[in-house]
């Protein structure tokens, strides 16, 4: 049974849930200070919402852009039949591909939503057709290219 926020937080777990989600390299120390506790109730929590798998791991957040991956879009992809076995090959193949940052199993016109992103256009065609209409089973594919990134948040909202 997954464990939910409702059944489980309180004030204090939200508070240093919304700290790490906006500075994931806070010190234990600062983190303690801002959610009003001292050092070692702190760690006891975080350690807790970490077995408990409400943080899952830690990471750095990169600036795609100077990092040669300015160009971003959105793709969704319509498979031939939507069997396990069609669904499992498609996942498999796309996992493998560096250039795809998200891809979400969709309920809706088509079956897996994508973000991908490359250098520019070019690279971006390359990945088209030299990974995604390669994956056996691929019927249709739809392109929408991001214009500018508006709001980009790193947590959902702890209530």
């Amino acid at each position: 049974m997954v464990q939910t926020a409702h059944s489980s937080f309180d004030r204090v777990d939200r508070a240093i849930l919304s700290e790490l989600a906006g500075q994931g390299r806070i010190s234990w120390r600062d983190l303690a200070v801002r959610v009003g506790l001292s050092l070692t109730p702190v760690l006891r929590r975080v350690r807790r919402l970490e077995d408990q798998g409400f943080i899952t791991g830690y990471s750095a957040r990169f600036d795609e852009a100077r990092l040669g991956a300015s160009f971003s879009a959105f793709v969704s992809v319509t498979l031939e039949r939507q069997a396990e076995e069609a669904l499992e090959v498609f996942e498999t193949q796309i996992a493998r591909a560096p250039e795809v940052m998200s891809c979400y199993l969709m309920s809706g016109g088509s079956d897996y939503l994508l973000r991908v992103v490359a250098a520019d256009l070019g690279a971006y065609q390359a990945f088209m057709t030299g990974v995604l209409t390669r994956i056996p089973g691929v019927a249709r594919i739809q392109s929408s290219f991001a214009l500018k990134l508006v709001i980009e948040r790193s947590a959902p909202p702890f209530r």
